[in-house]
């Protein structure tokens, strides 16, 4: 399938410049960073009820470490999504080899779906270095792997809605800067809108943000409707790629 070889192609390109280990390398130290932090918070909180047995069961390490963990992770994904996807089209108007991509035997859809696996599969590889945490977890006490699965594809499609949001800015400009700041602004407040209306989990603020569909995934729920949402939002924005990308092709 031509799309896998452009996605080859993009995870090669993406360790030969020094954004991509930069990315890689700040992604990983601060994993580590935030683990460090709620596993001792965990810790602390695990010693003050050593002496009440009812209370520590109810400690457990989903609710209380995987799940914070998972959050602050989110946040650096909607850090690094934007500066993954900020060149996957940008660049290639500033080095003027995107006429030699249309020109290629290739379909549009392939171009846009090879570029996104291509910064998915990077995507994945950052999110496994972060693994490293959680895993220790099992030398120490017993994780649910349910919570671990379902944290981790809660921040898998997270991923790929700020990258293929920040694929489709990337579309419309040469300039990378500007992508990125696009799609960060755009990935921040979808991120933060949930804050508005904590109090009503059905409200339609709540369902538009990112957060009101990740808080269920982080604690071992998988809903149809979180995962649907995440699915259709990845999909509208890879088609407007696609759309963008297809009316350069008849200029």
């Amino acid at each position: 399938m031509k799309a896998l070889t452009i996605a080859r192609r993009e995870l090669h390109a993406a360790f030969t410049g020094a954004v991509g280990w930069l990315v890689l390398v700040g992604f990983g130290f601060l994993a580590g960073v935030f683990f460090q932090w709620v596993f001792t918070a965990y810790a602390e909180a695990s010693t003050e009820l050593v002496f009440d047995p009812y209370a520590a069961q109810q400690l457990d390490l989903g609710d209380h470490l995987l799940a914070p963990f998972f959050g602050d992770l989110a946040i650096i994904v909607v850090l690094a999504g934007p500066a993954l996807a900020m060149r996957l089209f940008s660049e290639e108007y500033r080095t003027r080899s995107f006429e030699l991509l249309l020109t290629s035997p290739v379909t549009t859809g392939d171009i846009v779906l090879g570029k996104f696996l291509g910064a998915l599969g990077f995507a994945a590889l950052a999110l496994a270095v972060t693994a490293v945490g959680p895993l220790s977890l099992f030398w120490f006490g017993d994780p649910d792997p349910g919570v671990l699965a379902s944290g981790y594809l809660g921040l898998t499609l997270l991923f790929g809605a700020v990258l293929a949001m920040g694929m489709c800015a990337s579309a419309w400009t040469e300039n990378q800067i500007v992508a990125l700041v696009t799609s960060f602004s755009a990935a921040l407040a979808l991120f933060i809108l949930g804050m508005f209306g904590m109090d009503d989990p059905d409200a339609w603020l709540v369902q538009l943000a990112f957060t009101g569909h990740l808080d269920d995934l982080f604690v071992g729920r998988v809903g149809l409707s979180d995962v649907t949402y995440f699915v259709a939002f990845i999909g509208f924005f890879l088609f407007a790629t696609a759309q963008r990308i297809e009316s350069l092709r008849w200029r």
